[in-house]
């Protein structure tokens, strides 16, 4: 079997381009049991994100409804509907986080993005998300940024935290 590429390209390609490498992909999965999601994480990672007319696209090669691609879609927070961000912020609103201050933290975000939260700015470089929990207990108020654990955290550190990203 072949092996897919996974890596975003999304501004290098046409959108024909895009759009025949997702066909392969679809075509290379179809028909087997539970491959909606694998081609959900490889068709995000050449769009960048799934849109409406992308889970359609989905739905007819897969021959299923468009309800079950969209269900799955929306149903998982790692998919998004919408284009994101160049840098993915992620505050922790889990129990000790959110006593230790993260939803100062995350207003502050906010106001500094000029964004809601579930949102990316208009210049793609940041989108601004929240999460139940990170596992980052010890560390609260804690946020993460591509990836990466930012310990501690208050309103003082974030243009220093959204400087990193530059």
């Amino acid at each position: 079997m072949e092996k897919t590429e996974t890596t975003c390209t999304c501004g290098e390609e046409t959108e024909e381009a895009k759009r025949a490498r997702i066909v392969g992909i679809i075509d290379e999965f179809k028909g087997r049991d539970g491959s909606l999601i694998q081609i959900l994480h490889l068709v995000q990672g050449v769009y960048g994100y799934l849109p409406l007319d992308i889970q359609q696209l989905i739905a007819e090669r897969m021959d299923i409804p468009l309800s079950e691609v969209y269900g799955v879609t929306t149903f998982y927070s790692f998919f998004s509907t919408q284009p994101r961000g160049k840098n993915s912020i992620k505050v922790c609103l889990g129990t000790a986080c959110y006593v230790r201050g993260s939803a100062k933290i995350l207003k502050r975000l906010s106001e500094l993005l000029g964004v809601e939260v579930g949102s990316t700015t208009e210049d793609r470089k940041y989108t601004l998300e929240v999460m139940r929990c990170m596992g980052a207990c010890g560390l609260a108020p804690a946020v993460m940024v591509n990836g990466e654990v930012i310990p501690q955290v208050n309103p003082d550190k974030l243009n220093r935290i959204l400087d990193m990203c530059d």
